[in-house]
């Protein structure tokens, strides 16, 4: 998967047909000869810089019609999991596919995702972003994981719902010993009471965090925290089979 990168850095996805830009077309002929590091120009002379995409670089620019979870919140699941190559996971409220994705480009193709999103609509098109972005580890269903979990012996079980406390009973029978469930939840009565029935059902190693990312802006005359910041996105919450 490729992407191009103008002068002032703005990036576009590059599909199989032309890319139109406010700085003029580029042939997709061209786009498909180019490899990354090549420069190639629009109809009126406009230069892009052609770059592999990687997975952050795709789920930026993929197609969604919802929110997403972002790299900060999916680089703390990912960590604190010890997710790694073979693993298996299950998560629920797939969405456009973003922490499909992320997840399914760590556990690699010895592991396999296995997604419950209800929704038709938001199914397909999180089967697009996964098939553009190549992966074939993946799996979407259009079911309710509240009634059923059909795997066994998984990894980590991410909820990205509403209601993630009626998920934990699945999760406990679907989880391996040692493995994780992780909720992502936008208020904070949502993690008291996920907590609180979590450790009802066996849980342990409970916890709950956010994650607030501040960039630096870096000037000759200086260097400040950036004025605008990624504040609260979402809590994360997580309890291990032990």
């Amino acid at each position: 998967m490729k992407i191009l990168i103008n002068e002032r850095g703005k990036k576009f996805l590059a599909g199989s047909q032309d890319l139109h830009t406010d700085k003029g077309y580029i042939k997709n002929e061209d786009i498909q000869s180019s490899s990354p590091g090549d420069v190639v120009e629009t109809h009126i002379g406009h230069k892009f810089r052609v770059l592999e995409a990687n997975v952050n670089d795709f789920i930026e620019l993929m197609e969604r019609r919802c929110s997403i979870i972002l790299p900060k919140d999916l680089g703390i699941i990912s960590a604190f999991t010890g997710l790694g190559n073979g693993d298996i996971v299950v998560e629920a409220g797939t969405g456009a596919g973003a922490a499909t994705i992320f997840m399914s480009n760590i556990v690699g193709e010895n592991g396999h995702v296995y997604s419950y999103e209800i929704r038709e609509d938001f199914k397909a098109v999180a089967e697009k972003n996964i098939e553009e972005f190549g992966l074939k580890n993946v799996t979407v269903k259009c079911a309710d994981i509240v009634s059923r979990i059909d795997e066994k012996n998984v990894n980590l079980v991410f909820l990205d719902l509403p209601k993630p406390w009626d998920v934990i009973e699945n999760a406990m029978t679907a989880l391996k010993f040692g493995g994780y469930l992780v909720a992502y939840t936008p208020y904070i009565d949502q993690v008291k009471l996920f907590t609180k029935i979590m450790k009802k059902h066996g849980f342990s190693d409970l916890k709950s965090m956010e994650c607030i990312l501040r960039e630096m802006e870096v000037k000759l005359k200086g260097i400040r925290p950036k004025t605008r910041m990624t504040g609260h996105t979402g809590y994360l919450t997580f309890g291990r089979k032990l």
